[in-house]
């Protein structure tokens, strides 16, 4: 469960994206939209910081700020990434979801079945977009913030429910409290 490319950085805010194996919408099925918060609070506790995010049916964003740990950034997504896997096939065993589980293990690739993998829950590697300027945390949060909208989900950003939008939009926190990326700037990541 790890991005093709090795993030080299030992902290910084990225764009993260994470997207369900062949875009089924498995947070949808599941109502797992709380894995991605549970995910966000353990990367609170190791003092990480969620300063955007979107959990859409089939996919996630987030704009997370990680400061310098003894564990690389790809480790500590893919970490998440498993975390998230075993909460939703979790969710899908509960519900008697044979269909979908069937599926998602049909996916695992040979070599994977070697080392007891069970279930292709997520797309095997993850989008990431360093973002070293203001403008450009901007632009992502901004994109963030539309998805709900162009997917036709919702007519304004701040009413998509599992989204930081109404932050951003109103000042009030939404289900998921984060800072803004302006915040972020008095922050010391090292």
């Amino acid at each position: 469960m790890s991005v093709r490319k090795k993030i080299a950085e030992p902290n910084g805010v990225f764009s993260i994206t994470i997207t369900c194996a062949s875009w089924l919408p498995l947070f949808n099925i599941t109502n797992g939209y709380h894995a991605v918060y549970r995910w966000f609070d353990y990367l609170k506790q190791e003092e990480h910081h969620i300063a955007g995010y979107v959990i859409m049916p089939n996919h996630f964003h987030a704009l997370i700020a990680f400061r310098t740990t003894s564990q690389s950034i790809n480790t500590i997504v893919g970490n998440g990434k498993r975390f998230m896997a075993y909460e939703l096939v979790k969710l899908l065993q509960e519900q008697n979801r044979k269909d979908i589980l069937d599926q998602l293990a049909e996916w695992v690739n040979a070599t994977e079945k070697i080392h007891n993998k069970k279930h292709q829950v997520f797309e095997p590697s993850f989008d990431r977009k360093e973002c070293y300027s203001i403008p450009f945390m901007q632009q992502k949060t901004n994109y963030i913030h539309q998805n709900p909208c162009k997917a036709g989900l919702a007519k304004l950003p701040e009413e998509y429910l599992h989204s930081s939008a109404k932050y951003y939009y109103t000042g009030v926190q939404g289900v998921y409290p984060v800072i803004t990326y302006i915040e972020l700037q008095d922050i010391d990541l090292t």
